[in-house]
């Protein structure tokens, strides 16, 4: 009987507004044999986002329960609220054989590292620390306090960029989107060339 070959794991990182949720939807909607792993979060839920569909939503009680019972293979407190990724379900992807991505934060991604080594780290950033900003603020999502919280912690997240195996700047979508595109496929079937900017 043929051994089915493994999943790859993909993360990919970068400070808020940047638009990695919207450039990995984007290379999903276009990719075989690719997944995005939902996240566990304490947060409340945003207008348009869908339970189970963009993040499992649940109280801050039973994310402590999965933290104890060594349920998560990454976890971090970000802006207040709980965020993690369920063990259980990396592992049963990427040992079906679906290449599985992860968006989460840059400690979330340091902690998969030491568990999963072949994990590969993406960061996306921007070469416009006012346009994400300007980002942040367009989405009307946040209140004042929560957009300083978060253009605080894109600070501290750009000082990770050089633990990453791949730096993909977003200064325009369609170039960004075509990278990341390029860079999944290429690691996924083992055919990456390291000498290629990324």
């Amino acid at each position: 009987m043929k051994k089915t070959k493994k999943g790859k794991l993909f993360v990919v990182s970068g400070p808020s507004g940047v638009g990695k949720s919207s450039l990995v939807k984007d290379a999903l909607a276009e990719l075989k044999n690719f997944d995005k792993s939902i996240s566990v979060t304490t947060r409340a839920i945003r207008e348009g986002e869908i339970e189970g569909r963009h993040y499992c939503f649940i109280s801050e009680a039973d994310f402590k329960d999965l933290i104890n019972k060594d349920e998560l293979i990454e976890w971090a407190d970000y802006c207040g609220n709980y965020y993690g990724t369920l063990k259980k379900t990396v592992m049963d992807s990427i040992e079906k054989g679906k290449n599985l991505i992860l968006v989460i934060d840059v400690n979330g991604a340091m902690q998969v590292k030491k568990t999963i080594k072949d994990a590969y780290l993406i960061f996306i950033t921007t070469s416009d620390f006012f346009q994400l900003e300007k980002r942040l603020k367009r989405r009307q999502t946040e209140n004042i306090k929560s957009i300083e919280e978060r253009l605080k912690k894109a600070k501290e997240e750009l000082m990770y960029e050089k633990h990453y195996d791949c730096i993909i700047v977003n200064n325009n979508y369609n170039e960004a989107l075509k990278n990341l595109k390029y860079v999944l496929i290429s690691k996924a079937e083992g055919e990456f060339d390291e000498h290629t900017e990324c």
